[in-house]
Formats: C-alpha cells, structure tokens, sequence
C-alpha cells in the first residue's frame, strides 16, 4: 500500500497525520506501507504531450512516477481540504497516469476545519473513479486537526485509530488476492520513503 501526502506546503499537518497513519498501516499486519510524498516527488504541472493511457512518457519524472504507483495495490490519500475541495497537487498527480491505477482500491485520510476534509473526499471520489479505482466506503476525517498537533506530531485518540482501523480492514478485503505487497521501488531515489 501506498500512502500520498497530497499537501506540500511548508509547515503542513499532512505529514504528521500522514505518519500517525503509516504508523497504524504498518501495524496492521496486511500491509507492506510505502510513502509516496508529492512535496519531494515534486510533480510539474502535467507537461506529458501525450494522453496517459497510451504510457508514452516522455519525461523522466512521469518515469519514476509511474513506476511508484505502478508497484502498489492500494492507496490512501491523506488530504486536506482547500475552499471546499482537494488541494491542485494531488489532481495533477493523479491526472499524470491512468493505467497504473486501474482496479486498485484507494481510502481517504482527510482533515481540515469543521468538515475534516470530508468535501475534499467527496471531490476526489469523482476524480478517481473514472481512473477505475475502487473508492472504499470507510474513511478517516479528522476536524479542526491544528488542535491536536504538536511538536510535529498527531495526538490521536480512541475515535481516531477506531476510524483507521475500520479503513485498514476494509482495505484490505478489497486489495486484489495474489498480489505482491506494495513496495516503494528503489526507496528514496524515487523520492518516496518507507515508515
């Protein structure tokens, strides 16, 4: 399973939310949890001249990009919530490929103010599933998140872990049988990192 920090702004809380849930993923037991940050990928804007479902990249980090979501056989978004919707990263990201995605199940980690992200999520539903990903039902929103970090780091609670796991479970019913676990090729040379 892939992890996206779909946030990349300095001082963005999408790193410890995204650490706290790595954290969980990896103790679940189902797992093998790689971390693909788009901060560190650092996507242009889509500057590929061809449609993306004939992968005729031509640029080397549309390569390595599609490599990462290629190994993996399930994700979750960790995203905040910009004016009512998803953040343009982590639309570019996923509007980079097509192929690669299809069939692969895919969770939400949300957060933001009041909604905790969850009008993000519902935009993002609408993005990848004509990308063929299977959107899971349970989901981790997390409101007014400011207030429980610290130090860099998530104080989570009974609610929120009770959340992830339910997620985690999920996931893992609809990740395809006989695959491989995901794993991050070639670790931080493709600038993702395990936890």
């Amino acid at each position: 399973m892939t992890i996206i920090i779909a946030a990349t702004r300095p001082g963005r809380a999408g790193l410890p939310i995204a650490e706290w849930f790595a954290a969980l993923a990896g103790a679940h037991g189902e797992f093998d949890v790689a971390v693909a940050d788009l901060a560190k990928i650092d996507l242009p804007l889509l500057d590929e001249p061809n449609h993306p479902r004939a992968r005729q990249y031509t640029q080397e980090h549309t390569f390595r990009w599609s490599e990462i979501v290629d190994a993996s056989n399930a994700f979750v978004i960790v995203t905040p919530e910009y004016n009512h919707s998803y953040p343009a990263t982590i639309k570019n990201a996923l509007d980079y490929l097509h192929q690669e995605w299809n069939g692969k199940p895919v969770g939400f980690v949300s957060y933001g103010g009041v909604a905790g992200g969850t009008r993000a999520v519902q935009h993002l539903k609408q993005v990848v599933l004509p990308l063929r990903m299977k959107p899971i039902f349970e989901s981790v929103s997390i409101p007014f998140h400011f207030q429980r970090i610290s130090d860099g780091t998530l104080r989570s609670d009974r609610t929120l872990d009770d959340a992830a796991e339910a997620m985690l479970n999920e996931l893992a019913a609809h990740t395809p049988a006989g695959e491989a676990p995901a794993h991050s090729p070639n670790g931080a040379a493709h600038n993702s990192h395990r936890l």
